[in-house]
């Protein structure tokens, strides 16, 4: 079976190395663990159904078309959990499509305002060069495991960020094995934080799903208050910018690779319905690329 590890940026600081020796245990514990009908335990969950509009915590909101389904905070942190999956509190909604092909888990960092003032200076190059640099330091803990290597294959998509919706947009191809994971990550900032949108999909289907996404988020929005652009002198300024969310945010978006592949393909599959165990232990480390420590 998969298993997978996470990535970030590697070097001799006493904090790194104090980070790698949380982020290095991550591993996937594949297991058939229940069979029953996909239907009959979908149906177990209080889904609210479209057109509707979903409560994402008390920070945004999303429009519910037909044909879609909402479930609030605690009861997305249930699903995730029937699948095995830890959470950490920070999931605050889902929503895919009524037969769960596919779906949206939404999390909030409360990080404060993330200034994008490195829109023009995003650099992928050296970007995927230090989540690299993360991996192979991974893969020698894997190694030790006996756990299979991962390999960055490289961007599907480079870091992009949309001036006008205030997205980060990236996704990168992992490999093991020869089987192949795509992570498609969006981030949407606000005036107190980061949305934190993460696609489950099988990634064969990845392309087919990214039309009815990208549809699904030009019906998020903050609430009033909580917008990028009510941001006020005197706010807190988160202590990274636009890059480390992308390479310190890495080691959180490879934890899930396992996720992706695996539920994305039993959610999509006709007949049974699988939950499985997953042991994912990550740590995001955002604040060893802190505008303090550049600064430092």
């Amino acid at each position: 079976m998969q298993s997978f590890a996470s990535t970030n940026h590697v070097g001799g600081h006493p904090a790194i190395r104090a980070t790698l020796a949380a982020w290095l245990l991550i591993s996937a514990t594949v297991a058939l663990a229940q069979e029953e009908s996909k239907e009959d335990f979908l149906k177990a969950f209080p889904w609210k159904r479209g057109p509707a509009v979903g409560k994402i915590g008390a920070h945004a909101e999303v429009q519910v078309p037909k044909g879609y389904a909402f479930l609030r905070a605690s009861d997305t942190q249930n699903l995730l959990e029937s699948f095995g999956n830890p959470t950490s509190g920070r999931e605050l909604g889902l929503v895919g499509p009524d037969d769960l092909s596919w779906f949206v888990v939404y999390e909030y960092d409360d990080c404060g305002y993330v200034k994008d003032d490195e829109r023009d200076k995003l650099d992928a190059d050296a970007m995927l060069k230090s989540i690299r640099a993360g991996n192979e330091a991974g893969n020698e803990e894997r190694k030790k495991r006996g756990f299979p290597p991962l390999k960055i294959v490289g961007w599907e998509q480079p870091p992009r960020y949309d001036t006008a919706t205030n997205n980060l947009v990236w996704a990168v191809r992992f490999e093991s094995e020869g089987d192949e994971v795509v992570n498609y990550n969006t981030r949407r900032l606000g005036r107190e934080g980061v949305m934190e949108v993460t696609l489950v999909v099988d990634p064969t289907k990845l392309s087919a799903s990214i039309p009815a996404f990208e549809n699904i988020m030009k019906g998020y929005q903050f609430v009033p208050g909580k917008q990028y652009a009510e941001f006020k002198p005197g706010d807190r300024i988160a202590e990274y910018g636009l890059a480390a969310l992308v390479t310190g945010g890495a080691a959180a978006v490879a934890a899930k690779a396992g996720l992706f592949k695996v539920i994305g393909k039993f959610l999509a599959a006709a007949g049974k319905f699988i939950i499985i165990g997953l042991v994912a232990i990550g740590a995001v480390i955002k604040g060893l690329f802190s505008r303090k420590s550049s600064a430092g």
